[in-house]
């Protein structure tokens, strides 16, 4: 069993849980990001932060990250986090989706 985290922008929510429930029916352990589902919901700099800190604490914990690729779009922080991951000797999986 790995501990995979998934990255990828937030825009691709529906992928990413997808790809988190077959992994887990592979049998591994997935750790997602918290997904925006409360309405009329602000969250202000320091909860986004702490999102963010938790985030990279998942990747820290992790053997591998499966970025989540939809339309050959990678952005800035899902960059930060292959980068993040790449630093501590990760493996990187890719999944291109279109």
């Amino acid at each position: 069993m790995k501990v995979i985290t998934i990255c990828g922008s937030l825009k691709f929510q529906k992928e990413m849980m997808i790809a988190a429930e077959k992994m887990n029916l592979e049998g591994n352990c997935v750790l997602t990001p918290v997904y925006p589902v409360l309405k009329d919901y602000n969250i202000n700099d320091e909860q986004l932060k702490k999102l963010k800190e938790a985030h990279f604490k998942r990747i820290e914990l992790s053997d591998a990250i499966y970025v989540i690729n939809k339309d050959n779009y990678i952005g800035q922080s899902t960059q930060l986090e292959i980068e993040y991951a790449k630093k501590l000797g990760e493996e990187i999986i890719y999944y291109e989706c279109l």
